[in-house]
Parts: C-alpha cells; sequence; structure tokens
C-alpha cells in the first residue's frame, strides 16, 4: 500500500477500510458501515430512481433491488442495524417521490394505496413498495438480519491436511445467502444446478462475494426453473434480488 493510503490512528479515533469504519467505544471495537459508503449508496440509489422517471414499478424492481440485496449482504456481518434502518426510510422517501411524480394528478392517498402494502406473505409492514400487478415487491436493507462472522480457531490453516474436517464443518454451518425461503430451497433441492442446463444456479456460489458490487452482481443471477426453454426464467419478487 502507497505512503498516501498509510496512516497511524489510534483505536478511539478509527479509521476506514474497505467500507467499514472501525472504531474502539469503550472496551468494545465497533465495525460498521462508513459515513462515505453510505454517502454513496444513497448518491447510487438516488441517481438509479431519477433515472427511472417514466418507468413502471417493475423496472423500478428490477434495477433496485439487487442494489439493496446485494448492500445489505455485504455489511449484514458488522454492526448495521441503525444504518439499515435509515436507508430504508430513505429509500421509502424516494419511492414515495418516484410514484408521485408518476402520478402528478393522483392524491398521496391514491398512491400510497397503488404502492405500499403487505406485500411480504410473511411480514406486518404495511410500508412496502412493489408492484400490485405482478406481486413483486422491494426487500429492506434489515431484513437479512444481522449474522455475525463465526472467528476461526487459533492456528487453523485451509492448507493444514489434517483440519480438512473443520474447514469442511465451517462452510456448512455458514450463513445461507440472503435469498428468500423458496428460492433457498429450491436452489437446495437442485444441489445448485439447473436441472436441465446443468449450469450453476448462482453464479459466484463457490465463494462468499467480498464486496457490495460483487454482492450485486451475484444478485443479479437468475433461479433456474424446471420450464427452461432457452430463457432462464426467475421470479423478480425473489431471486433477481441477491
Amino acid at each position: 500500500m502507497g505512503r498516501p493510503k498509510t496512516q497511524v490512528v489510534h483505536l478511539d479515533e478509527g479509521f476506514d477500510c474497505l467500507g467499514f469504519t472501525v472504531r474502539r467505544t469503550g472496551v468494545k471495537l465497533i465495525i460498521k458501515p462508513s459515513t462515505a459508503a453510505c454517502a454513496r449508496l444513497r448518491a447510487r440509489l438516488r441517481t438509479e430512481v431519477k433515472g427511472l422517471h417514466g418507468s413502471n414499478a417493475e423496472a423500478v424492481l428490477r434495477r433496485l433491488i439487487p442494489i439493496v440485496r446485494g448492500w445489505a449482504a455485504y455489511y449484514r456481518a458488522v454492526a448495521s442495524t441503525t444504518t439499515f434502518s435509515s436507508l430504508d426510510h430513505y429509500m421509502w422517501r424516494l419511492t414515495f417521490k418516484w410514484a408521485r411524480r408518476r402520478h402528478r394528478n393522483k392524491s398521496r392517498y391514491w398512491v400510497v394505496d397503488q404502492y405500499f402494502g403487505r406485500f411480504h406473505p410473511s411480514r406486518r409492514d404495511r410500508w412496502v413498495f412493489g408492484d400490485r400487478g405482478s406481486g413483486a415487491f422491494l426487500i429492506k436493507f434489515a431484513w437479512p438480519g444481522i449474522v455475525r462472522h463465526q472467528l476461526v480457531k487459533g492456528g487453523a490453516s485451509p492448507d493444514d491436511p489434517a483440519l480438512t474436517e473443520y474447514w469442511r464443518d465451517r462452510r456448512r454451518r455458514k450463513a445461507p445467502a440472503p435469498m428468500d425461503k423458496t428460492s433457498l430451497l429450491l436452489a437446495v433441492r437442485q444441489q445448485g444446478l439447473c436441472p436441465l442446463c446443468k449450469q450453476a444456479l448462482i453464479v459466484g456460489a463457490e465463494y462468499e462475494p467480498d464486496s457490495p458490487r460483487e454482492w450485486i452482481n451475484c444478485g443479479r443471477a437468475a433461479i433456474a426453473f424446471q420450464n427452461h426453454d432457452g430463457v432462464v426464467k426467475s421470479r423478480p419478487q425473489t431471486f433477481p434480488q441477491g
């Protein structure tokens, strides 16, 4: 790493690295999404929604879902609860403004009734943005939940033949990709492969992405269903979301 990017700071002051802020608070070391990373995400979401003026709800969902799910997946292993809540509120404001702009002559009550509701079958949240025609909806940053990273046993190396079983069990216990239960069940039932073309259902599933961009690209991969007539079919409300 070059000198301009190298600095020595006290842990109480904290530092940013790979989109995270690492800072010691009292006796605890707190890692959370950095302010700069959140600002970049807000700017991107704002730009994406602005570019979707004149598009329908389906196009909005197709553009935003991979971003939300990918970003949430990358930061779900750290202290992100407050950040996710703030981003969900910001996303609500963006989608509400998009809907008001699309229907200038309609009241806000009509807009809310048309685009917001309890779209998620297992959540009692009436402020979920969705498409009533298809039933697809925009997931929220907070939905995947916080999954803490499990520390590696001291001295354990993936290259140690004696620890093959340890690393196999660790991979087996790893938190699943942040997709809905139906899609996850299909992926497991099909052993991660399309039954006809034998290609991986999820591009890059053999490793866990290590950046928001990789998570978003992973989220755009579609789960292939039994009807495979040359076009991979997907369910927009589940997994092209990541």
